[in-house]
C-alpha cells in the first residue's frame, strides 16, 4: 500500500474510533432511526381513504406519506454530522487530530466517510421501519390493493427509489452539517445554520404570492428539492424531478464541505 493509501486508512480508522466512542453518537443514531419511523407512523395514522371521493379518485402518494418522518429524523442526522467535527473544536482535541494528520483535507474527507456510513445505516433502519409501519397502518385506513394501493414494498421500483433516496437524503444533510460545522468551527453554529437553511423554504414558500418564485425556491432550496425523491405519483407536476432534486441537495452538501475544508485549511486549529 502506498504512503498516501496507508495515511488514508489510518485517518479513517482514527475518525471511526473517535465518532463511535463520542458521547451521544449511539443515541443520535437511535434517534434518527426511531424518530423517522415513529413520525412517519404518526403522520399516516389519521389519513383515511374514506375521505376520498371514491377509491379510484384517492390519489394519496402513500410511499411518500410513509416516509414523511424523514423530515424529523434529519435533525439527528444534522446534529451528528456537525458534532463529528464541532465537538473537537469545542474540546480543542482538533489540535492533536491535525498534528497526527497534517493533511486537513484528508481529515475532513475521513470524517465525511465515517459520518456517511453511520447515517446510512441508521437511515436505512428508519426507512425500513417507516415502510413496515405503512404496511400495518395504511390498509387499516382503507389504502388497500383493491382500492389501487398495493402494500408498500421495496420490490416496487418507485417505492424502492423513494426509500433509497430518503437514505441518501439523510446522508447528504448530515454531510451538510459536517461542512457547516467545519466552516463555523463549532457544533452549535453548524446545526443552527443548516436547520435554518433546510426549513427556510417550507416557511417562506407559502408566504410568496408569485407562483414563479415559489417554484424556483422549491427547485433550488435543499429540503424541498431533496425530498422530491420521495414522490412516486404525478412526477410531472413536481417543480424538479426526483433524482435532479437530490442532486441539488448534493450540490449544497458539496458546497458546505468545500467551504468547511477551505476554513479548516486556512485557519489555525
Amino acid at each position: 500500500m502506498s504512503g498516501r493509501g496507508a495515511a488514508a486508512v489510518r485517518a479513517l480508522h482514527a475518525e471511526w474510533t473517535k465518532l463511535v466512542t463520542l458521547r451521544g453518537t449511539g443515541w443520535l443514531l437511535f434517534a434518527l432511526a426511531a424518530s423517522t419511523a415513529a413520525a412517519g407512523a404518526a403522520v399516516m395514522w389519521p389519513v383515511d381513504a374514506a375521505r376520498c371521493p371514491s377509491p379510484a379518485r384517492c390519489f394519496e402518494d402513500v410511499p411518500r406519506l410513509s416516509l414523511s418522518g424523514v423530515r424529523v429524523g434529519q435533525v439527528a442526522a444534522v446534529v451528528l454530522g456537525a458534532a463529528a467535527i464541532g465537538a473537537e473544536f469545542g474540546t480543542r482535541t482538533i489540535v492533536p487530530t491535525l498534528s497526527a494528520v497534517p493533511r486537513r483535507g484528508l481529515v475532513l474527507a475521513a470524517k465525511a466517510a465515517v459520518v456517511a456510513v453511520l447515517v446510512a445505516a441508521a437511515g436505512a433502519a428508519g426507512v425500513a421501519g417507516s415502510l413496515a409501519a405503512g404496511r400495518f397502518v395504511l390498509p387499516r385506513n382503507g389504502f388497500t390493493a383493491a382500492a389501487g394501493h398495493p402494500p408498500l414494498s421495496v420490490l416496487d421500483g418507485a417505492t424502492a427509489r423513494a426509500a433509497a433516496g430518503s437514505v441518501l437524503y439523510l446522508v447528504l444533510v448530515a454531510l451538510l452539517g459536517l461542512g457547516a460545522a467545519a466552516a463555523a468551527r463549532g457544533t452549535a453554529g453548524g446545526v443552527t445554520g443548516v436547520l435554518g437553511l433546510l426549513w427556510a423554504a417550507p416557511v417562506v414558500v407559502p408566504l410568496l404570492g408569485d407562483d414563479r418564485w415559489q417554484e424556483r425556491l422549491e427547485r433550488f432550496a435543499p429540503m424541498p428539492a431533496g425530498l422530491s425523491v420521495q414522490a412516486t405519483r404525478a412526477l410531472e407536476r413536481l417543480p424538479i424531478g426526483p433524482w435532479a432534486g437530490l442532486g441539488v441537495l448534493a450540490g449544497w452538501a458539496a458546497l458546505a464541505l468545500l467551504l468547511g475544508g477551505a476554513v479548516l485549511a486556512r485557519r489555525d486549529a
